[in-house]
């Protein structure tokens, strides 16, 4: 038993080591330029609400490159529409994609559904495919559910989608109207990634997150490229649940998540990147493990959650990164920086907050396993919807209201 004096001494220690611990955590701001990326874009009314007397916000949830080497940039909204803008456009040439606001549902009231994921086949200038994932029209809470679907680019027209060729890949039914995720991306392996969140409410009231026979509160992994068992798709064979049809789906990657958004994965190492919206206090930020346990809702970033939430261990993965509700209330991942306009910002992963429109830049060591900075980039501004890149790797964000954001070096380097 220490004496009082050393306690004190033992509690200064402490407070010198947990000083020392934040120190090395690199908190400065960082200089980086955010510039208008499309400056001469101008919405159509039919987005904006000026048409009809309203004040609508356009919501561009999805900023990317086709990949196909054209230097084209893509903009879906949540709308249900997608937008394309040629190489180096100041937005004057918006084009349109694709409308498929007569098969999407979506509410300004209920924000969550709509238009939510874009992505092109990792050989898309040969295939011309595209996927999506999108709430599907429905009355009411019938019929609710997420669609996940292939289209084809228009044979006569690389700036037009063949809205006539959707095949359907996947629905998924959605018991409440929030936590329905929505992005699709294809990984490294050449597989497509799914992000469902858990169904929605409040709580995970069915356990979906936790419950291997549920797709929901999932990342879904799928090889587009094949059809098997009926499907008009294929599960890789090295999915971690594959053979174990009584127990767990096979399309499952990774499970125990809230409401991811965004995945994305590193262009340099193949790591894959998850923000995962919070609860009632904590934001986080993953590292994506196949078969990984992210713990929802047992827990909610590195705590335990409700009354039956669990301790710390092994079989529950905690997120490499949290934030508290005193920060932000909502995060928006993005993805890691490997562009060439703005060297010091190389492998950082860029992340937002959607209420309070901050920017950081996240480091971590993949060696030790610890975030060596958390800088910020932006310290308030408009709601962040998503993060984006383009075939270069530059760097993009969106806001509520429609703007197009870009990373550039600042000015005065």
């Amino acid at each position: 038993m220490p004496t009082p004096a050393q306690f004190a001494l033992i509690l200064l220690a402490l407070s010198a080591c947990t000083d020392h611990c934040v120190a090395e955590i690199d908190a400065s701001p960082m200089s980086v330029a955010i510039v208008p990326a499309l400056p001469q874009l101008k919405w159509p009314a039919d987005l904006t609400g000026s048409q009809s007397g309203r004040n609508l916000d356009v919501r561009p949830l999805v900023v990317t490159g086709a990949g196909d080497g054209s230097g084209r940039l893509f903009v879906g909204t949540q709308h249900g529409t997608i937008h394309v803008f040629g190489p180096n456009s100041d937005g004057s040439d918006r084009q349109l994609f694709a409308d498929l606001r007569d098969r999407v549902s979506f509410d300004p009231k209920i924000n969550e559904e709509g238009f939510l994921g874009l992505a092109f086949h990792p050989d898309f200038a040969t295939t011309g495919e595209v996927f999506v994932n999108y709430t599907g029209l429905h009355e009411g809470d019938r019929e609710r559910r997420s669609v996940v679907s292939r289209f084809r680019v228009s044979p006569n027209d690389a700036n037009r989608l063949d809205i006539e060729s959707e095949e359907i890949l996947l629905e998924i039914p959605q018991p409440f109207w929030n936590h329905n995720g929505g992005t699709v991306t294809f990984g490294p392996d050449g597989c497509l990634y799914i992000c469902l969140g858990d169904g929605g409410a409040a709580f995970d009231p069915q356990m979906n997150s936790q419950n291997l026979q549920s797709l929901l509160g999932k990342i879904l992994r799928i090889d587009i490229d094949r059809q098997e068992g009926g499907r008009p798709y294929a599960i890789p064979a090295d999915n971690p649940f594959v053979g174990h049809p009584q127990l767990a789906r096979g399309e499952i990657w990774a499970y125990g998540l809230r409401n991811v958004w965004r995945l994305s994965f590193d262009r340099k190492t193949g790591a894959a990147w998850a923000g995962d919206v919070g609860q009632d206090q904590w934001e986080e930020i993953n590292l994506i493990e196949r078969g990984g346990n992210y713990g929802w809702n047992l827990r909610e970033g590195r705590h335990p959650f409700g009354p039956g939430g669990f301790p710390a261990c092994r079989k529950l993965l905690d997120p490499i990164w949290e934030y508290d509700h005193s920060v932000g209330k909502s995060i928006t991942g993005g993805h890691v920086y490997r562009g060439k306009a703005i060297p010091e910002l190389s492998g950082h992963y860029l992340y937002g907050e959607y209420v309070t429109g901050q920017i950081w830049a996240l480091k971590y060591d993949m060696g030790s396993g610890k975030v060596t900075a958390n800088r910020m980039l932006r310290a308030s501004g408009g709601p962040i919807t998503t993060f984006g890149e383009d075939d270069a790797g530059e760097s993009y964000f969106a806001t509520q209201p429609g703007e197009i954001f870009k990373f550039a070096a600042p000015k005065d380097r």
